[in-house]
């Protein structure tokens, strides 16, 4: 069997509280997220997204790191961080929200918990948002206090994640709305529960708040989770872009501004308080966007794993933009893909030619995301 110390990225590399479980059921591969190992790897990446799908999967997202925003001023300094209007978030509640930099560009795109009326956690993509909120606060002449708490994070995630939460903590769980939190003990170990994750399908996540319990965390899900045919995971490239959710770094960046996304709901330019980056994103608004992000369908052969690199997409000999995500879907038959376009060429039925792997292939722009629009699925 391979062993935990087989993985070698150096010392730098933080493991989360699960990394000797995951190893022990099945992992295979690691990739670096937030400066950890993410499990990438657990055998069959069509078949974790069928246990997605079909029934559930438990993935180790310790990596989501967790920016705490404390102090008097916590509320007032949160909504400097993003252009979403946070002035009726309640206590327990849940947001998707974007940070923005001074040009309005995408610096991550997390999810912001408020656990009491002056205590935020922002659940973070792949990037340094600790330094940035840090640094923001030294000038701000806030009294805010901003740490990285010991908190780690698993995704159940799948049709009977459900279930699973109602034979671990009782019928009480099933009242959890999509987007809400709970504070929760399963025995004694320390828990924050929301109805969120990254996979577009029904869904929680499990934020512990002792990493010492890790181990005992994972083994307790498991078991809980066998008779609904629970299965160790990976987060899944097939169903998030299926579903249409962002990768930070591969579909967005700091160069990247909420309307080219389509984000426009995430942007409240009309609020009376401020953030970094509205000046900007009233500029841009005013002007327009350039370029749109738009779903792809490619006609060529299955793609036999996510794009590694961004694929250029061309339009009479000239270059329009690129692929940023790529991959087959198995339940759609169909390559699936979002990517950054010229605005001029992101209209539905477009016709494109993509640059794949493999040369050249016939690409059509299509609404997105591919599956599930409405994310009722998530939300049932």
């Amino acid at each position: 069997m391979t062993q935990a110390d087989d993985f070698g990225f150096g010392t730098q590399i933080r493991k989360s509280p699960y990394f000797d479980a995951t190893v022990r059921w099945g992992a295979q591969g690691f990739s670096v997220y937030n400066h950890m190992y993410i499990p990438r790897d657990f055998g069959n990446p069509e078949q974790n997204f069928w246990n997605l799908v079909n029934e559930a999967i438990l993935c180790d997202v310790g990596v989501e790191r967790q920016v705490e925003i404390t102090g008097p001023d916590a509320a007032k300094f949160t909504q400097m961080l993003t252009p979403r209007d946070l002035s009726k978030m309640a206590v327990g509640q849940c947001k998707y929200i974007l940070i923005t930099n001074a040009d309005g560009g995408l610096l991550n795109d997390p999810i912001l918990l408020r656990l009491a009326e002056n205590h935020f956690w922002i659940s973070l993509a792949d990037s340094d948002i600790l330094l940035w909120a840090q640094g923001l606060a030294v000038h701000s002449g806030l009294d805010v206090t901003i740490t990285e708490p010991d908190v780690s994070p698993l995704q159940l995630q799948g049709p009977n994640s459900g279930e699973i939460m109602r034979a671990l903590f009782g019928d009480e769980i099933m009242d959890l709305k999509y987007y809400w939190l709970r504070e929760l003990d399963l025995d004694g170990i320390p828990l924050i529960v929301s109805r969120t994750g990254w996979s577009s399908e029904l869904g929680y996540e499990l934020y512990l708040r002792d990493g010492t319990k890790g181990d005992a965390l994972w083994e307790r899900i498991m078991a809980a989770g066998m008779p609904f045919g629970l299965k160790p995971g990976h987060t899944s490239s097939i169903r998030r872009i299926e579903g249409g959710m962002l990768s930070y770094h591969a579909d967005a960046d700091s160069s990247t501004n909420p309307f080219e996304l389509g984000f426009d709901r995430l942007v409240n330019l009309d609020m009376e308080a401020d953030f970094i980056g509205k000046a900007a994103l009233r500029r841009i608004q005013k002007e327009g966007v350039s370029r749109k992000q738009v779903g792809l369908i490619i006609d060529c052969e299955p793609l036999r794993g996510p794009n590694t690199t961004f694929w250029a997409i061309n339009k009479e000999g000239q270059s329009i933009g690129k692929v940023t995500s790529a991959v087959y879907s198995p339940r759609l038959e169909k390559n699936i893909a979002l990517a950054m376009v010229s605005a001029e060429h992101a209209n539905i039925g477009a016709e494109v030619e993509v640059v794949t792997k493999s040369g050249p292939a016939r690409a059509t722009v299509v609404e997105r995301p591919f599956y599930d629009p409405k994310k009722q699925i998530a939300a049932a």
